[in-house]
């Protein structure tokens, strides 16, 4: 069959053991005869490419195009003996746990353990898989990925890179929580009579309030009650929640700078109200998630720390291998949330943990490493805090010295936090720094590193993915508050925490994914055990897990 498009050539360079720059794929399609420019570059890439670069298509130009058969598959020769770089293997062992439906517990959907299909893990492997080439290797030479490329949409929202407007004044303040208020604000005041805070206090004893404002403050007085205070434009109130009340356990979830409603009834003296009810901006309980309509994967990935002497680069070229094999036919995308290398400085006596002393070249071989998952994929990566970006959240996409290192597959590169739509389905990425804080400021049964996905409930809950400014999460004020979950997502992706855990909060997928990094010499100091060389895969069409496990 010939050649007829961009798909087909992707499909037919994967089977031969290698990926392809887009250029690459265009020069050829476009070409008179694709499937013998493609034959011609296949003989005269080096040894040992993995990638088919535009140069290598152009030289084959110069070179003159052979105008020799081409078999019906759109090959030379008899057959796929004649293709050095395919596999016999049968891929990954399934052995599946028990999973759970709704509002389920992390690491509880079923659980695929695989070494990579055809991996070699005898002595002296890495040499070997790059002259094997470990890029595009499948199950008898003939893997195809089973979707259609045309049926495929990526649509980005809240990309705030280059749109930076913020100079540290104080009007920057002033702004950011003025938009936040608004934003926020508008999906209480449906729910309560608000009054301002100035309006409150004119207001005579015993009168019903309610009130929409930020958190300014929260203490617990002598006698054990919570005295919580809200801030508007106007001015601050405060309002007293009694211990003996059933909101009492709600006002340990409450972190400063989020937004609440309150609804009371003032004291006599019209100095304090005391709450009867308390509103977070929350996800409906009605929220519906889309879904795609068809049968295609997504890989939700983060935090591969290229770079780290714990760089865990056997479970990544596993993990590359098994996205080349039949059982990864429908992940049509791959999701990185962030920390792509492990940086430099970014804790302390970091440098003796280094593999790579130098950044740039740490992306150098993230790169290398990108390329050797499938080139037919539709990758989006953000920052997180161990990349060459400003740590202030929002985190503008890299630079474009950065976005010409890790050029491999034309990923696109977005904002953290960022919301990528595929094919009709939204997933929030959102790097996760802000977990940190909100583990340590709640109560364990409602926040924890051994289930990260209850942390982003409470991020759900108060629809802002980093509430709190001020404290441990550096927050960089904008005109507009990026960090604010305008739109209920159907997935909400994070990384960070190096923990794997995922479940449904009203509907809302919530997937930390997990790392690619061993624990090093300052986790084992600070206690963290990491989840390291998983693979989370979600069904767009149901939004189902499945995590693969390449360690």
């Amino acid at each position: 069959m010939p050649l007829e498009g961009p798909a087909r050539i992707v499909r037919e360079l994967t089977s031969r053991g290698y990926n392809a720059e887009r250029e690459a794929v265009t020069l050829i399609a476009s070409a008179e005869e694709p499937g013998a420019l493609l034959e011609r570059v296949v003989d005269t890439v080096p040894e040992g490419a993995l990638v088919v670069e535009a140069g290598h298509v152009r030289t084959a130009l110069e070179a003159g195009v052979d105008r020799s058969p081409v078999a019906p598959d759109g090959r030379h020769g008899s057959g796929p003996d004649e293709h050095p770089f395919t596999s016999s293997a049968t891929g990954p062992t399934d052995s599946p746990e028990a999973g759970e439906t709704g509002e389920y517990a992390g690491k509880r959907a079923p659980v695929e353990t695989t070494d990579g299909a055809g991996v070699d893990r005898s002595a002296g492997g890495g040499a070997e898989r790059s002259a094997r080439g470990r890029a595009g290797r499948s199950t008898g030479g003939t893997f195809e990925r089973s979707g259609d490329p045309s049926l495929r949409s990526l649509e980005v929202a809240g990309d705030m890179t280059g749109a930076s407007t913020g100079t540290g004044e104080y009007r920057d303040f002033v702004a950011v929580f003025r938009d936040r208020l608004e934003r926020l604000g508008a999906k209480l005041r449906g729910r309560v009579n608000h009054r301002p805070a100035t309006a409150i206090e004119r207001m005579p004893g015993g009168s019903e309030v309610a009130m929409v404002g930020l958190v300014n403050d929260v203490r617990s007085t002598a006698s054990g009650h919570w005295l919580v205070e809200l801030e508007d434009a106007t001015g601050t109130f405060p309002w007293l929640v009694m211990k003996d009340r059933e909101y009492t356990d709600l006002v340990e979830e409450l972190l400063f700078d989020e937004a609440l409603a309150m609804e009371g009834t003032l004291a006599d003296d019209s100095g304090i109200a005391f709450v009867d009810a308390m509103y977070f901006p929350d996800v409906p309980r009605t929220h519906e998630p889309s879904t795609a309509d068809r049968h295609v994967q997504a890989a939700l990935i983060s935090d591969v720390h290229v770079g780290s002497q714990e760089f865990m680069e056997d479970a990544w070229n596993a993990f590359a291998d098994w996205l080349h094999s039949e059982p990864a036919r429908h992940v049509e995308y791959l999701l990185i949330a962030g920390d792509m290398v492990e940086g430099v400085g970014v804790y302390p006596n970091q440098d003796e943990e280094l593999d790579i002393v130098d950044v740039y070249e740490q992306y150098e071989a993230f790169n290398e490493h990108l390329k050797a998952v499938p080139g037919d994929l539709e990758i989006v990566m953000i920052p997180g805090n161990h990349d060459a970006v400003r740590l202030a959240e929002p985190q503008p996409g890299f630079d474009d010295r950065l976005r010409g290192i890790m050029s491999a597959h034309d990923a696109r590169i977005v904002s953290n936090p960022s919301t990528v739509t595929i094919e009709g389905v939204s997933v929030l990425m959102y790097h996760g720094v802000s977990l940190d804080e909100v583990i340590a400021e709640l109560p364990a049964e409602k926040a924890s590193y051994d289930e990260p996905h209850r942390a982003m409930y409470q991020l759900l809950k108060k629809r802002h993915v980093a509430p709190q400014f001020g404290g441990h999460t550096r927050l960089a004020p904008e005109e507009r508050d990026y960090l604010v979950i305008e739109e209920v997502p159907d997935v909400f992706h994070t990384g960070h925490v190096h923990k794997l855990g995922f479940g449904k909060y009203h509907n809302v997928l919530a997937i930390n994914s997990g790392c690619w990094q061993a624990q090093t010499d300052f986790q084992k100091s600070v206690n963290i055990d990491p989840d390291s060389g998983y693979a989370p895969i979600v069904d767009l069409d149901t939004l189902e897990v499945t995590v693969q496990k390449f360690t």
